[in-house]
């Protein structure tokens, strides 16, 4: 039997599309790197930003290992996860829990960034030297009396093209709170700490970590954390919708 038959037979279809669509996109942003800032998602504030990308994003990755360690959770995860609930309803839940992680960082970034576009967007320069300190995390200047209305409003336009996501880390993240959902006490182990220990603690615990990764915010960490979040909050919606009208197992 060979890897691709094996793939065939020990998958499913959802699962297995969704692998084969991951890497072919991230095999066309090889060959066309330009892909990842049309199909990535930037802040709506942002030019280059369109609702698509809601969708399109979590199919982008940006290296292999990030595809690689994505996939591998989804195939390990989703195939158990796919056989419980169905193809389309599984669909469902991957495609709800990825766009909601998207919405979240959405609303993440307007809340670190939106104030300071606001001001830099008036053009009002008597309003600079309240916000000088945010924007040398930025921009290097001089003095902000130096800077023109032009300038601002530049600077503004500069801010709100840099934030941009990629990968399905949402929608996987998503999955591995059903995964804790539907069977609590099965036994996981992560790699740095080589203990078996029950899927819904696993859960618990990834998202204590994200949650504290992100408010934290090193400043070498470009990982959207709250994103990840986003796709537990959002399937977790879902998963109570379905309990509630008898549907979870159907």
């Amino acid at each position: 039997m060979n890897i691709t038959q094996s793939f065939k037979e020990n998958g499913t279809p959802v699962v297995n599309n969704l692998i084969i669509i991951n890497v072919l996109m991230w095999l066309g942003s090889l060959a066309f790197p330009q892909y990842t800032s049309y199909l990535g998602m930037h802040y709506w504030a942002s030019e280059h930003f369109n609702l698509v990308q809601l969708i399109t994003y979590m199919f982008m990755h940006g290296g292999f290992s990030h595809l690689f360690f994505n996939m591998f959770a989804v195939y390990m995860f989703g195939v158990v996860i796919e056989r419980v609930w169905g193809s389309r309803k599984f669909l469902l839940f991957y495609m709800v829990t990825g766009v909601g992680a998207g919405l979240i960082q959405q609303a993440v970034w307007t809340w670190e960034y939106q104030p300071l576009l606001s001001v830099l967007n008036s053009g009002n320069v008597d309003a600079l030297n309240a916000i000088e300190p945010a924007l040398r995390k930025w921009f290097r200047f001089d003095n902000v009396a130096g800077l023109t209305s032009l300038n601002m409003i530049e600077m503004a336009r500069q801010m709100a093209d840099v934030p941009l996501t990629v990968g399905a880390s949402g929608a996987v993240f998503g999955i591995l709170l059903a995964f804790g959902w539907l069977f609590p006490d099965a036994k996981l182990m992560m790699l740095f700490f080589p203990i078996p220990i029950k899927a819904r603690v696993f859960v618990v615990l990834y998202a204590v970590a994200e949650l504290f990764l992100g408010v934290a915010n090193f400043s070498a960490d470009n990982v959207a954390h709250f994103a990840h979040l986003g796709g537990m909050i959002f399937g977790a919606i879902l998963i109570l919708y379905w309990k509630k009208k008898g549907k979870l197992y159907s």
